[in-house]
């Protein structure tokens, strides 16, 4: 399994991003939550409100989910791929279940 950490604009972005990785079957769950973003930007200190999207996938899948990710933003935002040490077997059951070895992607 992994997770798949992604920084966005806004809460419209991630919606649209989720149900698109949900739809092709690229992941099992996602989740988003505001946070806010403090940022060294040209030479100054910039805050400003940002959204996380967390994608539980297959470890075989997160370059699809990578492109699914790019295609549906134009600018470079964080993607970053999380290994879990250890999960519940109950969630990997859903996981295996739910997003196939070959999804149609």
């Amino acid at each position: 399994m992994k997770m798949i950490y992604v920084t966005l604009n806004n809460a419209d972005e991630a919606r649209a991003i989720a149900r698109a990785l949900l739809e092709r079957q690229a992941a099992v769950c996602c989740n988003w939550f505001p946070i806010t973003c403090a940022y060294r930007w040209e030479g100054e200190i910039v805050e400003e409100p940002e959204v996380v999207l967390l994608v539980k996938t297959r470890a075989e899948l997160t370059e699809t989910v990578e492109g699914i990710v790019k295609a549906a933003v134009s600018y470079t935002n964080c993607i970053a791929r999380i290994s879990p040490d250890a999960v519940n077997s109950a969630f990997l059951d859903w996981l295996n279940r739910e997003v196939p070895v070959g999804p149609a992607c």
